[in-house]
């Protein structure tokens, strides 16, 4: 094992709960994000940080290129757009949220993968959210979403044999600055679906990625982990 992962998003949120998570267990982490002003961990020796928009998927192999060998890359980079309504909803927008949410994250596994291939190891682990589950009225990240949990599933089907293990989280809301575009309103009826009470901690659901990303069972391959507190049973 190379214990070197790639967090994308990993700046702050999630992202940065989980790269705690993989600097308490030696790891050599990559985190690439637009904006590191606040980042606590850069100039700490065990992390690489590289400034870059994952909207531009036409250089994403030159991004791959930079990051070098990784034998666990997690998919956490995300955002959503809840002031575009379905039938208003600019082209550049729809194309930026796409790129990021959906695009990005196949690109990235069909990079990655081919050296992961070559030592019979890896994980991934993609960050989705219940949204692609039960829908979103952001219809774009909804559909990001949805299609990113078939695509964990069709890269667990196809790399499953080479040793590289693919699966993703639907988290209902955590608490992250992805919810500052939400009004207080939305978030109040929200916290009403959840037995809790409450949304998620950053650091409950880096507890999840993570245990994918090292140590769940390698049958554990193709899944999407419900991570809602039981408030959308299907």
């Amino acid at each position: 094992m190379l214990k070197r992962v790639l967090v994308t998003g990993g700046n702050k949120g999630i992202g940065l709960a989980l790269v705690k998570k993989f600097l308490e267990a030696d790891y050599d982490i990559v985190v690439v994000a637009r904006d590191f002003s606040d980042f606590p961990y850069r100039d700490n020796e065990k992390v690489t940080t590289i400034e870059y928009d994952l909207s531009n998927i036409e250089n994403l192999s030159e991004l791959a290129k930079e990051v070098g060998e990784i034998d666990t890359l997690v998919n956490n980079a995300g955002f959503l757009q809840p002031k575009y309504t379905y039938d208003n909803y600019p082209k550049k927008a729809k194309e930026k949220i796409m790129n990021v949410d959906l695009h990005a994250p196949v690109e990235l596994m069909t990079l990655f993968s081919e050296d992961m291939k070559k030592r019979g190891y890896g994980r991934i682990v993609n960050n989705t959210s219940i949204a692609g589950q039960v829908g979103h009225p952001d219809i774009w990240y909804g559909i990001a979403k949805a299609g990113v949990i078939n695509a964990t599933k069709i890269f667990a089907k196809l790399l499953g044999s080479d040793g590289i293990i693919v699966n993703c989280i639907a988290a209902s809301p955590v608490d992250t600055d992805m919810q500052k575009d939400n009004s207080e309103e939305r978030k109040a009826e929200f916290k009403k679906l959840v037995p809790s009470g409450r949304f998620a901690k950053p650091e409950e659901a880096a507890e999840v990625m993570f245990w994918l990303a090292t140590s769940c069972p390698e049958y554990v391959n193709g899944a999407t982990i419900d991570f809602n507190n039981g408030s959308y049973v299907r």
